[in-house]
């Protein structure tokens, strides 16, 4: 016999004597800790050869094949999980591909969503319920995947691959609408991923702010020496800043529609400080939203106020709202010399911005071919993936600058009908179901997920703005969380210690 303190123990001893643990030789618990200290040990001689010989890429890598395996695990078998892990893969995927690590991120993204649809699908096949099929946000989302899978056979396409590589993205960020209506059950994790979403908003701000007034890092500089970069983003001498997003406007939106967010919770029955909490956070998201430059971005917030107070009306928000209006209206006509507020005059004066017009008339020019073509040119067919598969194409060399302008030009005017029937029933869902739901943290939600979706649909003409991360993950996302609010509030269960608990 050999005494070891382990559990799985006999306690021998009188009352004042202090235990002994005793446990017999072969005892499966002491064979896992001798493996496990054997492959620590294994791991600290390892790791250290293999980045002396290949580099620190093979030790991430290491670390990867290591963690990799419990994340693929959690990912499939615990949903909530998964769906917090792409919520900050989303924010964080951009970043780390400028900071230069080089590994396939985009495949990743893709294999990280294919992952939640298939945990979806077993999830289906223990506990089956396919009742959010049948609700209107379900059936023209199906019908909008249908059709991008229908473009394969699209005559007037370039390419069978760019439609493949675009439908790979398109089709897994849209599944990810049904992963979330289906996963999402309870109360307690719309809060958590709200607060994941707002902090990692933060993260962004700050990024942005650290920009603004401190300066680039030597790996962001390093990019923005190209001459295309400095065309692009060093304007009236001053630099548009992205933070950890692609792009300015992606960095923009975000800020938009996080601080619509903000604006939205303080319409709920929340605590005092924490309303003022969403409020510095609503003010500093906007700051910064400045800082990117993006003129098309602009407009979204006094659009989205107005949304806001339509549908919140009340005595108090109509006063709310006529004071934003008059703040805005003075940001808008007061004289300035600043770069920055300048370029937020300009976004309400469009015919004085002379890449307005550009756009307007490469639009223009455009027309008849989309009212010639009415399933459009093939999915991919502008952009990158047109170029690279199809560089000699008429389409290929044409910039859509737009979302709508690019679901035209690849889907002709039958995809641009299905898409703006989509944006329609989601509003007009989201709409509904803020009238009917009774709580009023969960109403908060709704009138949230359906102001950002609102902005987003307005900010998909002068930009294409749900096409790169996050905002693609958090258009859904919000789209979801308009069927998500109204079963959880049909499902609450009140009770006097708290108002808000929901059981099932």
């Amino acid at each position: 016999m050999k005494t070891v303190p382990v559990s799985n123990q006999t306690v021998v001893g009188g009352k004042n004597r202090m235990p002994e643990i005793r446990i017999k030789s072969g005892n499966p618990i002491l064979r896992l800790n001798i493996f496990a200290i054997a492959a620590m040990l294994l791991a600290a001689l390892v790791f250290p050869l293999l980045i002396a010989k290949v580099g620190y890429v093979a030790g991430v890598l290491l670390i990867l094949a290591v963690t990799g395996i419990p994340v693929l695990y959690g990912v499939v078998v615990y949903p909530e999980f998964g769906i917090i892990i792409l919520l900050i893969a989303a924010y964080l995927v951009m970043w780390v591909i400028r900071i230069g690590v080089n590994f396939p991120l985009g495949t990743l993204m893709d294999a990280l969503q294919l992952l939640l649809i298939i945990g979806f699908f077993i999830k289906q096949k223990t506990n089956p319920d396919w009742s959010f099929i049948k609700t209107p946000i379900s059936l023209i989302i199906l019908v909008w995947i249908g059709y991008n899978l229908l473009e394969a056979l699209n005559p007037a396409a370039s390419s069978r691959m760019a439609w493949l590589y675009t439908i790979r993205s398109v089709a897994a960020v849209t599944l990810t609408y049904f992963v979330f209506v289906y996963q999402i059950k309870t109360i307690r994790f719309v809060r958590l991923a709200i607060k994941v979403w707002l902090c990692l908003s933060l993260f962004a701000a700050v990024y942005g702010y650290k920009q603004e007034h401190y300066g680039f890092f030597a790996f962001e500089q390093a990019q923005l020496n190209d001459p295309l970069m400095m065309s692009l983003l060093f304007i009236n001498g001053v630099w548009r800043k992205f933070s950890i997003f692609s792009d300015p406007v992606s960095f923009s939106y975000n800020m938009v529609i996080s601080s619509v967010l903000c604006i939205c919770l303080m319409t709920g029955t929340f605590k005092t400080w924490k309303k003022i909490v969403m409020l510095f956070l609503a003010l500093f998201f906007l700051l910064n939203m400045l800082y990117s430059g993006t003129r098309g971005a602009y407009v979204l917030v006094p659009a989205a106020l107005v949304l806001i107070a339509v549908i919140n009306f009340s005595r108090k928000v109509m006063m709310i709202s006529i004071i934003a209006g008059m703040l805005i209206g003075v940001m808008i006509f007061i004289p300035t010399g600043n770069p920055t507020l300048l370029r937020f005059q300009s976004a309400f004066k469009p015919s004085d911005d002379a890449s307005y017009n550009v756009r307007k008339k490469n639009q223009k020019c455009i027309q008849p071919y989309i009212l010639s073509h009415p399933i459009g040119g093939g999915l991919g067919a502008t952009g990158v993936w047109g170029v690279r598969f199809a560089p000699q194409s008429f389409l290929a060399a044409f910039p859509p600058d737009s979302g709508y302008v690019r679901v035209a030009v690849e889907l002709g005017y039958i995809g641009l009908f299905l898409i703006c029937s989509m944006m329609f029933i989601i509003l007009k869902t989201g709409i509904n179901n803020y009238f009917k739901i009774k709580n009023p943290e969960l109403k908060a939600y709704c009138l949230a997920a359906t102001a950002i979706v609102f902005v987003l649909n307005i900010g998909n003409f002068p930009q294409e703005a749900i096409v790169q991360f996050p905002a693609n993950i958090l258009f859904y996302f919000a789209a979801a969380l308009i069927s998500i609010s109204l079963k959880l509030d049909q499902q609450v269960v009140q009770s006097p210690a708290d108002e808000t608990a929901t059981t099932y």
